[in-house]
């Protein structure tokens, strides 16, 4: 069975309105509308403890491939199937592959500042809001590398060009949620937006996904990343 609950493995269901749930590993109070069918609730802060142990392997790495940077990240013990780390990482993996494909960036506190902003993206923005927070990263990197605020001019349209960029890729393959599939989708949509608009030319191998067989949604032969199929075409940059 792939995983589903993070206490018993059973499905997830989500409500149509927000209701008090106790956290299953921290015992706070919250509101939530997503919970296993035996009643398990476990909070987006329990959910993605050990993020900061991406920190290090970004400071680290000296790949220029996104993708590559996430792989190793995915295979950390703390990240999941799904779940609002992927709000965090995909945004990460995007700065460390900028800041070493030659863009101007003092990386530490660009990583900082995105982790503190991805993890306000709850899970389930996918459905809930119409936006998957893979797709929002995106945009909180833009942001970041560009330096835009609210009142900023050329950045601020920018960061709202490349997360629609990448939802629209994730929008276009339909669901249910995978983080995985969403996450790649985004990532190659930032690498050709980062070159067609910075000038930045970060590197992009093929892309494909092991990890099917946790997920009891995978769209199988409909995803372009699955590991039985050609996976998509993408181009290496040197």
């Amino acid at each position: 069975m792939g995983e589903e609950c993070l206490i018993c493995g059973a499905a997830l269901e989500y409500l149509r309105r927000d209701e008090e749930m106790e956290c299953a590993v921290c015992h706070r109070r919250q509101e939530s509308r997503t919970r296993c069918v035996n009643g398990h609730y476990v909070c987006s802060a329990c959910h993605m403890k050990g993020l900061d142990s991406i920190l290090a392997l970004c400071l680290r790495s000296g790949s220029r491939d996104p993708v590559e940077i996430l792989e190793e990240m995915m295979s950390l013990p703390f990240c999941h199937m799904h779940g609002p780390e992927h709000h965090v990482m995909v945004g990460a993996a995007l700065l460390t592959a900028y800041r070493n494909a030659g863009g101007a960036l003092d990386l530490p506190a660009a990583l900082s500042e995105v982790v503190s902003r991805g993890s306000a993206v709850p899970g389930g923005a996918c459905g809930f809001w119409g936006a998957c927070g893979a797709g929002i990263s995106t945009g909180m990197y833009l942001s970041i590398v560009t330096g835009a605020t609210p009142l900023s001019g050329e950045a601020w349209g920018l960061a709202n060009q490349m997360t629609a960029r990448a939802l629209d890729a994730i929008g276009t393959h339909g669901g249910p949620r995978c983080c995985k599939r969403d996450s790649y989708l985004s990532l190659i949509e930032a690498v050709r937006f980062t070159e067609e608009k910075l000038g930045v030319r970060m590197e992009l191998g093929r892309v494909r996904c092991t990890r099917s067989a946790g997920n009891n949604q995978c769209l199988h032969s409909r995803c372009p990343f699955w590991d039985k199929g050609p996976g998509p075409r993408t181009e290496q940059r040197n």
